[in-house]
Order: structure tokens, then sequence, then C-alpha cells
């Protein structure tokens, strides 16, 4: 099941997601109880986890799901494109990000990929203001216009309390995926006249991160119940037409239940908190190549769907 949110962000709506159509979840209880004479009882929520694994009302709403699939012409629809594609999850509480999770990544950087028994997983922040809606576009700041970057990245979307959880029970507490681009500042250095000391160069990557609009997300979350193996996705993105990256999520260091129980002991992770698991080798610093405004960047993960990201000048 690919569930989506849609509509003005102040009236948001839930739908059925594909990539042809979306439907939406309001209309469709109403077709099928005149269908089939069967009342669904769903609770009326603008919040996808409301529909999800770890929610009481997934199972009715998974039915659901499958009849919509089953009578593609019964509900009325409209098109992705004109349905203004909302981010999945509005506001979470944490968004945690990895670096370096993907050997060839490392090494297209210069760096060491270390073994997973030698090492343990890099992971930082964004705020919420970085969330950027899909087919919207993001802004390249006027205060670094130079060097800012794609990467495509598998994001779990967690659907119930977890704290200290095993890797062997991790993937229980997830309530689905999405996909992420954690855009990036490579070059930014603020203070140019500034007295070097010894984390600058840690800061000035981590604070290249967070400038507005640096996280776009979407088109829809598909259901975890849908992706038994999260390993087994192949993600892929295009810039312009041009394949940057294409590579499967099984060439990870650390796998999504071993991230999980990692952050957990540090944190406890609560539904609707978001983390993105790192990206693979092809992104623009690789090659010199960055981002400028009138670029189209689509990022497309196996299972989940294309997130269309389009590039302006902050103005």
């Amino acid at each position: 099941m690919r569930l989506c949110r849609f509509g003005p962000e102040h009236v948001p709506q839930v739908g059925f997601y594909d990539e042809r159509r979306v439907v939406p979840l309001a209309d469709a209880i109403i077709v099928y109880s005149r269908a089939t004479g069967r009342t669904v009882e769903l609770a009326e929520s603008s919040e996808l986890l409301t529909y999800l694994p770890g929610s009481p009302d997934f199972a009715a709403a998974r039915e659901l799901a499958a009849w919509v699939e089953e009578h593609p012409d019964a509900v009325p629809s409209r098109a992705p494109e004109a349905a203004r594609l909302l981010v999945p999850i509005a506001r979470p509480n944490k968004i945690f990000l990895l670096a370096g999770n993907y050997a060839e990544h490392v090494r297209e950087g210069g760096g060491t990929a270390a073994e997973r028994a030698e090492t343990f997983p890099y992971v930082f922040m964004k705020p919420p203001t970085t969330l950027t809606h899909p087919n919207a576009a993001i802004k390249i700041p006027r205060a670094a216009p130079d060097g800012v970057d794609w990467e495509l990245e598998l994001a779990v979307i967690i659907g119930r309390r977890a704290k200290n959880v095993s890797e062997a029970d991790a993937l229980g507490c997830v309530a689905g995926y999405t996909v992420v681009n954690d855009i990036s500042q490579r070059r930014f250095r603020p203070n140019p006249g500034r007295k070097k000391r010894e984390k600058d160069a840690f800061f000035d990557w981590l604070h290249g991160k967070w400038f507005d609009t640096f996280c776009p997300c979407g088109p829809c979350i598909t259901s975890a119940d849908a992706i038994p193996d999260p390993q087994s996705l192949r993600l892929r993105t295009e810039v312009n037409g041009e394949v940057k990256q294409d590579a499967p999520t099984s060439r990870m260091v650390f796998p999504v239940a071993a991230i999980i129980a990692f952050i957990s002991q540090i944190c406890a992770l609560a539904p609707g908190d978001v983390i993105c698991t790192g990206t693979p080798a092809g992104v623009g610093a690789a090659t010199g190549q960055f981002l400028k405004p009138g670029d189209v960047i689509r990022g497309t993960i196996e299972k989940i769907g294309q997130l269309v990201t389009y590039v302006e000048m902050e103005k």
C-alpha cells in the first residue's frame, strides 16, 4: 500500500498513490461502501501514520487499498502532478541522516571505507525547515550559491516507539518507507577571515546540510508490509535526464535494522520520526558538477516512487 498527502497545506488530504493517479481516501471509502454494502471503519485524519503499520486502522486501510487496486476505474482520481503532493510526514520531531553508509560513496569522496565491524554509524540531523514537497523547488542559498549537491536516500518512517530495540526486532518498528534527497552545500565556508580551529571542516560540512528546503521528501510512503526487505531496493538519480546514481540498498554498510537499533540506544524513536539511510556513489562533488537554477532532479526508489525536485535561486 502506498499513501500520500496532497492538496493545500492548510487542508491536506490522504490518498492512495501510484505513478498514474492519486485516489482520495475519503472518496474511496464512499465508493467502496456503495459497491460492496460494507462499511469501512477508518478514523478521519490527514496524517498517514493513522493508516500505516503500528496503527489500529492499518488492516482496514490495507483492505480498502486492495479493493481500489482491483477496481481502478471505480473511484475518481487525479494525476499525481495535478494533486499538489505534500511531504508525507508534515513535521517530524526528528530527522536523522547517515553519513558514509555506502562504501563507494566514501571512496569517491577520497575517504577510506571501513567494514561494519570496524566502525559505527555516523548520524546527524536536519531541522524540519529543510523539508520540501514533491514537485517543488529547493532554493540555492544566496549565502553559498556554489557547491550545492544531490544525495538520494531511502528514508525510514518509524511507526511505534523504539528504545534499546534489538536489530532482530527493529524492522517491526517501521511504518513505511519514502524517498529523500539530502541536499548538501559542499563549499559553505562562513566567515572567510576566521581563525582556524580543529573542528572547522566538520562544522562547515554539517552547516552545509541545514539550509532551508534542503530535504525534499516524498512522493508517498510505502507501507512496511509491502517492503519486507529494505535491503533489496534500487535507487536511481537523474539530473536533467542524465543518470548520476544507480545502486542497490544491499550495499549499505549498516542495514536499516542496524541503524534503527543503534539510534534507539541513544534516544527513543517515536512515531513519525524519519531516518535517512545514506547515499550511494554518484554525487556531484565527485566530478565537480553541482546544481544550478533550472536543473531538475528525479530520484526514484523501487517500490516507492519518483521524487521530482526543481532547482531555483533563493530570492
